[in-house]
């Protein structure tokens, strides 16, 4: 089965087909004219995403308290946040090809169960070693849950209501983010940091949920009993239909610049937390825990409109235009944040920072959903996201360096440098919206 270049060519996406495929009236329309099993695919995939930046970002938020205990050098404490990059790139492709072969929902509760598990261990550790053999096996669902969630997502929704779909999916994130910070302001002051981390544990009852009220997307059933009941099916894709042809541009194009906006995101959220209650005389700002937890709450605000405003947004104007102008705003403006040293300044923008440098990633879901065929698209998905993924795992260790040796301003100006040759990426990616899947 062939790429469709021609959005009238292709064929119309059968998965969740009494939903309407023109946007109804409403800010709310589109999510009550989808079916009840769309709307539980979308939910399931939101909450697993959700309850990943939950588990995920609890060692960014403690990082401060895990460097003083530890004894740890940035560029350590820095290393450790790589290795859980590097576990997620490795995540997504075994995944992706998880939920390609056995189920989107199947790859999605076996992620969730990995990250949950592995997020607790954490709190057990001793030493670098141990934290970072917990943490390399936490991204492993770390990844896989996002290779899985937007193929369900992608596959149970039509392409005028896809990208608001996505984008609330990815919103989910800021939940999340949000979430984790509202622990730790509460938890860590009582309890410690190992305690944030026991609390990780608790995403594990969501996948009961999940395996009892969501279903496989019915383009994905239909694919496989083809499959498996025809002679003369249409012969399996194998993960290297992604490179040949002309895909192998788009294929590269996707990756270099997911690989550029996720060094940008992990610079900015890996680092602010520790940047804002770092001591002094170590670069941070000294705000300490519970007035941190508050900063980075007003940031997962931005956060959150960003995500679901881009999912509106590119449902009505081209995907490029606006992922440009995201990542290209993200380029200014996180300099200016790490050159900032007023606290009530930092409040202000944080939001602004969060919006532009986090809201693009509800649209790479749909792009690549609409890039690639239903026999390879989690597959697919799993290695432009993850393969971007591993080139972003320097994006800790660097910017712990160049914090050390030449200041968060410094560092964050090379973060927000990356941000704009991610944009230039797209010179190669083409415009997709309205595409149907096939």
């Amino acid at each position: 089965m062939g790429l469709h270049t021609d959005a009238t060519r292709a064929e119309p996406l059968r998965a969740g087909s009494d939903a309407a495929t023109a946007p109804a009236g409403g800010l709310l329309g589109w999510w009550y004219s989808a079916s009840s099993a769309s709307r539980r695919a979308l939910v399931a995939a939101s909450l697993g995403w959700a309850l990943d930046a939950f588990d995920v970002m609890l060692f960014s938020l403690v990082l401060a308290s895990v460097i003083a205990e530890l004894g740890l050098t940035k560029a350590q404490a820095g290393a450790l946040g790589s290795v859980t990059l590097l576990g997620g790139a490795a995540g997504g492709l075994i995944f992706g090809h998880i939920a390609d072969r056995f189920g989107r929902t199947r790859a999605m509760i076996a992620s969730v169960l990995l990250y949950s598990v592995f997020t607790a261990a954490c709190g057990l550790s001793q030493t670098l070693w141990q934290f970072a053999i917990f943490r390399a096996l936490l991204g492993l669902g770390m990844g896989g849950e996002w290779a899985s969630g937007a193929a369900l997502v992608s596959e149970t929704w039509p392409a005028a209501h896809r990208g608001r779909a996505l984008g609330f999916m990815q919103s989910a994130w800021a939940i999340g983010f949000a979430a984790a910070a509202l622990v730790v302001g509460v938890v860590m002051p009582r309890w410690g940091w190992r305690a944030v981390f026991f609390v990780g544990i608790l995403p594990a009852l969501f996948t009961l949920w999940v395996r009892r009220n969501v279903d496989e997307p019915d383009v994905w059933k239909a694919r496989r009993a083809s499959s498996a009941t025809s002679a003369t099916a249409t012969p399996a894709h194998r993960f290297t239909d992604i490179f040949r042809g002309h895909m192998l541009r788009l294929t590269a194009a996707l990756t270099f610049m997911n690989a550029c906006a996720l060094f940008g995101w992990w610079a900015l959220n890996g680092w602010i937390p520790a940047y804002l209650s770092l001591p002094q005389a170590q670069g941070g700002l000294a705000l300490g825990t519970a007035n941190m937890s508050w900063f980075i709450v007003a940031m997962q605000v931005g956060m959150w409109l960003g995500y679901v405003s881009f999912g509106y947004i590119t449902d009505v104007v081209p995907r490029k235009r606006v992922y440009v102008t995201y990542l290209v705003a993200a380029s200014v403006l996180l300099p200016i944040y790490g050159s900032i040293k007023i606290p009530v300044a930092l409040l202000l923008l944080g939001p602004l920072v969060a919006f532009f440098g986090t809201g693009f990633f509800s649209g790479f879901g749909a792009v690549t959903a609409e890039v690639y065929p239903t026999t390879i698209r989690a597959t697919a998905q799993g290695f432009t996201y993850n393969l971007g993924r591993i080139a972003s795992a320097a994006a800790p260790f660097t910017i712990g360096k160049l914090a050390t040796s030449n200041g968060f301003s410094f560092a964050f100006s090379v973060a927000g440098a990356v941000y704009l040759l991610g944009a230039l990426a797209w010179t190669f990616i083409p415009e997709t919206r309205g595409r149907e899947l096939t």
